[in-house]
Parts: C-alpha cells; sequence; structure tokens
C-alpha cells in the first residue's frame, strides 16, 4: 500500500521529483569538486587512469543503448526502446559513481600538446578546439540532467497509452540529442587527452571555474 502511494505521488509530481533529483544530483557532482563531500576514499594515479578508461567504456556503451533506444521507438518497438534507455541510464548512473569517485579521490587532468606528437604544430588550433569541445560536453551534460531524469520519471510511472498524453515524447527527444551529443564528445575528448596527447594534474577544486570562465583546461 505504501509502495504503490509512493509510485502515485511520483506520478502525480514528475516535475518536482524531477528538480529534486537534479538538484541532489548536481550538489553531488559541486560537492565531489570542492571537496566539500569527502565521500570517496583516495586513488592512486594508476586507479584514477583505470577510473578514466572505464568511464570511456561506459560512456561508449551507454551512447549505443541511447541511439538504439532512440531507433527502437522510431520503428515503434516501445518495449525494446524502454529496456535500451533503462540500460543506458543505468550505465550513466555507473558512469556517475566512477566520476565522482575519480574527483573526489583522484584528481583532473589538463591537456598537454608536445612536440612529435600527432598535428603538434597545429597545437594552437588543436587545444582551442579540444577546450571548445570539452566545454559543450560539459555545458550539455549539465543540460541533460533535468531532461533525462524527467522522461526517465514519466516512463517509469506511466503506461505506454499514458505517456501520449505526457510531455514524455519531446523531452525525449531532447534529452536524446544532448545526451548524445555530450556522450561523444566526451569520448573524443577522453581519446585526444588520453591517446592522442598528453596530460598534467589539476586539482579538482579548479574544475569549478569551468562553470564561470573559458578557460577550459581539465577533463
Amino acid at each position: 500500500m505504501a509502495a504503490t502511494t509512493r509510485r502515485r505521488i511520483v506520478k502525480d509530481h514528475p516535475k518536482a521529483i524531477t528538480g529534486v533529483l537534479s538538484l541532489l544530483g548536481y550538489a553531488l557532482v559541486l560537492g565531489a569538486f570542492g571537496g566539500f563531500i569527502p565521500l570517496f576514499p583516495s586513488l592512486s594515479e594508476e586507479t584514477v587512469l583505470l577510473f578514466s578508461d572505464l568511464i570511456a567504456v561506459v560512456n561508449s556503451f551507454a551512447l549505443v543503448s541511447l541511439l538504439t533506444g532512440w531507433y527502437f521507438i522510431r520503428t515503434d518497438q516501445v518495449s525494446r526502446h524502454r529496456t535500451a534507455m533503462l540500460f543506458a541510464f543505468a550505465l550513466i548512473c555507473v558512469f556517475l559513481v566512477l566520476y565522482l569517485w575519480k574527483v573526489g579521490g583522484g584528481f583532473e587532468k589538463s591537456i598537454q600538446i608536445s612536440d612529435g606528437q600527432f598535428l603538434a604544430a597545429y597545437g594552437s588550433i588543436i587545444r582551442p578546439l579540444y577546450l571548445l569541445m570539452l566545454a559543450v560536453h560539459i555545458l550539455l551534460s549539465v543540460v541533460a540532467v533535468p531532461v533525462v531524469l524527467y522522461a526517465v520519471v514519466l516512463g517509469l510511472t506511466h503506461t505506454p497509452a499514458e505517456l501520449v498524453d505526457t510531455a514524455h515524447a519531446r523531452v525525449g527527444r531532447i534529452a536524446v540529442i544532448s545526451w548524445s551529443v555530450s556522450l561523444a564528445l566526451g569520448i573524443v575528448t577522453y581519446y585526444m587527452l588520453n591517446h592522442v596527447y598528453g596530460w598534467v594534474p589539476r586539482e579538482a577544486t579548479e574544475v569549478l571555474l569551468l562553470l564561470a570562465v573559458p578557460r577550459l583546461e581539465m577533463r
């Protein structure tokens, strides 16, 4: 009975639930960056690098699952669409745990382009391009949180027939676009930072500057 009541509350107030969950997510990220939430054990440099690789793998599978879910709904395979989207959402939750732990217990990175590396002579172009992609990735990550959560809350509390009368389809399109582009850019910048060019450690607290200034140097 209590479970039914809670489900009904969530179903009747999806925007409020989305707002609460979004604020919680933002608070966790900012808390990890600023060192205000000491939840995570310290990580060695080797473990931080491992986490970076794991995050890239998780995000790659999430992107594939997300695009697969989009294909399923475009071909009216509602049940498969639901499964693919929930799997993508579960992967993003895994990503969030890994990412917060990496930031809270380890460090972030700044790209470093050295002589002899791929197109190093064009570093004055590559570096701003990398930072621009990183900026868009971060911005879309922030934007995607409430729209993704809202689409998920609606999807979990409404039947397919009921969803027709909600904003699920409209919000879902925004979620898929912002989420997919963010994931793709995150994967590209990860590869550039870790496998094409070099990096140096940066303090996690400095990443807070990403929200205020265009000097986007961290990953």
